[in-house]
């Protein structure tokens, strides 16, 4: 009984396999439709891909074209070609302004952009260009369905950038060279107020203006410029920003032992 049924599952691949390689092969845009119209209803979203893609230029004018670039489209996002569907996509809002897909088709539009958003260690011009595609999707669409996804995927984008910013800094504090570190940090507090790593932010500032003070020079080399205590100065001040901020931060102790050495320093100049 098990091989009967077996070899009736079979032939019933096979023959539906023959049915889909007959109508892809056929020149009837019909049938095509129809059954490209039957395995999207089914989940098989790469088969009816492939059954509609030929049929756009014929079906190009006709009542069915709108249904027909919605599928293609939405097939298209399904198994994740996100560079075409985000194309086939925004051309389907542009082509169809009054459709009742309007929406979904602008949202998935945008989504797909997010969806190419690569690692945040990588460099993020798409990452970039999918917060400017969720952000028109949202101020066109502000009572959406999608709106709370759409808002979501803007915050972890916006992190991303903050992680990639974030990591930079600290990248330069890792290899001594404290004073990019610095920079790189005070542009980061600016750039990112509500962040999440504002306050590991402003310990590793203050790291790295702690450690560029104490291993400067008293003064400019070939000039009485004071050096060391203008950059103990900055130092103490990112410290007291530090502990008015996070007083019950984790580093804590940590900041008031620099603090301590900072103020001895000051005093020896």
């Amino acid at each position: 009984m098990k091989r009967f049924l077996y070899l009736l599952l079979t032939i019933t691949i096979l023959s539906s396999c023959s049915e889909y390689q007959k109508t892809l092969k056929s020149e009837d845009i019909a049938a095509k439709y129809k059954m490209g119209e039957e395995l999207y209803n089914e989940g098989k979203y790469a088969k009816a891909n492939r059954l509609f893609e030929p049929l756009i230029a014929s079906y190009r004018g006709k009542p069915q074209a709108e249904k027909l670039m919605y599928l293609y489209s939405k097939s298209l996002y399904e198994i994740g070609d996100y560079y075409t569907a985000g194309y086939q996509l925004e051309r389907f809002a542009t082509s169809y302004p009054k459709s009742e897909k309007l929406e979904e088709t602008s949202y998935l539009a945008a989504k797909s952009y997010y969806m190419r958003s690569p690692v945040y260690s990588k460099d993020q011009k798409e990452t970039k260009e999918a917060i400017d595609k969720l952000q028109a999707f949202i101020n066109q669409f502000p009572k959406s369905e999608y709106l709370s996804a759409a808002n979501e995927l803007v915050k972890e984008l916006d992190f991303k950038l903050e992680k990639k910013a974030f990591e930079i800094a600290k990248q330069y504090n890792t290899i001594s060279d404290y004073e990019a570190s610095i920079k790189s940090f005070d542009n980061f507090v600016i750039d990112f107020p509500g962040s999440s790593l504002r306050e590991e932010a402003f310990y590793y500032r203050l790291d790295s203006a702690y450690k560029l003070a104490i291993n400067s020079f008293d003064y400019k080399r070939g000039t009485l410029i004071p050096l060391k205590k203008p950059r103990l100065e900055q130092a103490k001040e990112y410290c007291e920003s530090f502990k008015q901020s996070y007083a019950a931060s984790e580093h804590i102790e940590d900041v008031n032992e620099i603090g301590v050495v900072i103020d001895e320093e000051i005093k020896k100049l």
